[in-house]
């Protein structure tokens, strides 16, 4: 298990920082294109939106909420 600070806007404090079994490489493929959808389409997610997608994705690895 490692801990990841995952940075999808300008500001720190709305960093994600979760607790996973998961790769980064596992992370951005799931992350990646919620962060470009809103981006290009004007969609709009939070970090429970990003956490919820990970686990939806991954239902047999360990996904836990740092803060």
């Amino acid at each position: 298990m490692r801990a990841y600070e995952i940075n999808t806007t300008a500001w720190k404090e709305e960093n994600l920082i979760i607790f996973t079994d998961l790769t980064i490489s596992q992370i951005k493929k799931v992350i990646e294109p919620i962060v470009l959808s809103e981006r290009e389409d004007d969609e709009y997610y939070d970090n429970d939106v990003l956490l919820d997608a990970l686990v939806d994705a991954y239902p047999n690895n360990q996904v836990y909420n740092f803060d």
